[in-house]
């Protein structure tokens, strides 16, 4: 399942990778590491099972650098070999991570934090406040080229004190700089000070010598095969029980269900519907499931001149029936969806007036934007143009090809001609990223953040090379969501994203469908899982196998 990560977070299109090659070389300096296949049995403890522990998707990563990664896969494997200064718990609260305390000026404008003692890179180097400042300084370069930097953009410096200790201060209040900002993956400077921030984005570092503090450290990496990962033995919270892991690319849902059924795949922690049934039978798997803490949705790219008027997109959000998507394609295994932030954030709100199923409103919206029958073909058309587009999602997600051909069929019974293209998720990306903007609709689904911040996906500052793909601009909502970031009370930024909320309602730069149920298939015999809402691999430091 195949989802876009928001920045900030980790808003999460959504989106945009690009595929990198290697440039300049680094040097380690540094004794090699054991692979995977060189750790011995006997060594294993006798509560582990004594083989790779595999994790099965159907996303491929694109690049392991939490300052350039975007992708959901990519986020999900750095969480295993980076640490950032805080982290977020099951109820995404922030707490310290690589930070033993951050303290708060009175004006929320200085932040110091001082960083935990004895925490090693999996090269043997001690990590210390050269590395916090070194890291935070790259999204703050003038040559820094990738699309994080608006989680940046508020630090006016950052000051090292001492060994351990560094202090931000901050150009104005930031309610997401904590839970966000402080939670990027600190790099080793030692290993990329000679590099180019220009040239870090496609630096081999990302693709093939990521080096970290988190509990397992990269191994290899086969592009569109599997990624390898051992434990990180002097990790700072314990060794892992588990010694290696391997994330492998599997083709799709089918092949995964029958690898899960063959014991090739011991964790897939995005299956989708049609197989939970069948994985329920398996002996010796467990499936836990819960609402995702994301959105299914279609986006209108309105650099399409089809899409300019919101009259149109109100028409098309109207004749798509999201109830009967629930009902027909989730079997109610999800929830229909307006607003683009899911029910567990602390900024959801029900109370807005949404756009409601309705075909003849839909068709008089349309007439309305000079949309007719006039040569009686049952296409709508404009000027001697139809109202004809192309609707894109990626290949292998059986349930949002079926939404696909489902929102086909409602949409040609107003009178719209959509066409249907399954992509390659790494094609469809570059289609859909700048500077190709190469699509006219599209479905995908958004990850969202563990703190809520639409800025990166609605503002208007983000539409050339940020994650507003749609090119959607509204000057109040620009105001708005400019204004919640400054709000640190939960409450008033509540309010302030009902306001937001219901300008997207009536604007519908996407048609937001549904929010799905989320499964998880794993086995029964392993202990240490806890079920978090945006880290498949939470405290995976702690897990291990009961003996059977």
């Amino acid at each position: 399942m195949a989802r876009l990560k928001r920045p900030w977070l980790y808003i999460s299109i959504l989106l945009f990778l690009l595929l990198l090659h290697g440039c300049s070389s680094l040097d380690y300096n540094r004794k090699p590491q054991p692979t995977v296949k060189e750790i011995k049995e006997e060594e294993l403890d006798p509560l582990i099972v004594p083989e790779t522990f595999i994790i099965g998707s159907t996303e491929s990563p694109q690049l392991f650098n939490p300052l350039y990664s975007l992708d959901e896969s990519s986020s999900q494997l750095e969480g295993m070999l980076f640490d950032g200064l805080v982290t977020v718990d099951e109820q995404l609260r922030p707490k310290p991570h690589l930070a033993e305390k951050i303290q708060q000026s009175e004006n929320r404008l200085e932040y110091t934090v001082t960083i935990r003692r004895g925490v090693k890179f999996h090269d043997g180097k001690e990590l210390t406040a050269d590395d916090v400042v070194f890291t935070y300084s790259i999204p703050l370069s003038p040559d820094y080229n990738g699309e994080r930097s608006s989680d940046f953009e508020m630090i006016e410096s950052i000051e090292k004190l001492d060994k351990y200790t560094v202090k931000f201060r901050l150009r104005e209040k930031d309610a997401s700089f904590l839970p966000v900002t402080l939670s990027y993956g600190i790099l080793p400077k030692h290993l990329l000070k000679n590099v180019q921030v220009a040239k870090l984005k496609e630096h081999k570092f990302n693709t093939s010598q990521p080096v970290g503090t988190g509990p397992f450290r990269f191994v290899k990496w086969e592009k569109n095969g599997f990624v390898e990962l051992a434990a990180n033995e002097h990790y700072f919270l314990g060794k892992p029980r588990i010694k290696s892991i391997k994330y492998k690319i599997v083709h799709n849902q089918e092949a995964l269900y029958e690898q899960l059924k063959n014991g090739e795949v011991h964790y897939a922690p995005e299956i989708e519907l049609t197989n939970v049934k069948k994985i329920k039978r398996l002996r010796g798997l467990d499936v836990q499931s819960n609402i995702s803490h994301s959105y299914v949705f279609i986006g209108w790219n309105e650099k399409n001149e089809l899409f300019q008027d919101k009259k149109v997109r109100q028409a098309l959000t109207m004749a798509i029936n999201r109830k009967a998507i629930v009902r027909k394609i989730l079997h109610r295994q999800g929830k229909e969806a307006h607003i683009p932030e899911t029910p567990i954030a602390s900024i959801f709100t029900d109370e807005i007036q949404t756009l409601k199923y309705n075909r003849r409103e839909a068709k008089k919206l349309l007439k309305e934007a000079g949309w007719e029958d006039t040569d009686r073909d049952g296409i709508l058309d404009r000027e001697g143009k139809d109202f004809s587009f192309t609707l894109k999602t990626n290949k292998g997600n059986v349930v949002r090809e079926k939404v696909a051909l489902l929102v086909q069929k409602q949409l040609k019974e107003i009178g719209i001609d959509v066409k249907t293209e399954f992509w390659e998720w790494e094609d469809l990306i570059k289609q859909i990223s700048p500077p190709n903007w190469d699509y006219d609709a599209l479905i995908l689904e958004w990850s969202l953040s563990k703190f809520p911040n639409h800025f990166d996906i609605f503002h208007s500052s983000q539409r050339e090379y940020g994650l507003n793909f749609v090119w959607w601009e509204n000057e109040q909502a620009d105001l708005l969501l400019s204004k919640s970031r400054k709000i640190m009370d939960e409450s008033e930024r509540k309010q302030i994203y009902k306001e937001i909320f219901q300008i997207i309602e009536d604007e519908q730069p996407y048609t937001v469908l549904y929010y799905p149920k989320e499964f998880r298939a794993l086995p029964e015999r392993l202990n240490g899982y806890i079920f978090h809402p945006k880290n498949y691999f939470y405290k995976v430091h702690e897990w291990s196998f009961s003996e059977s």
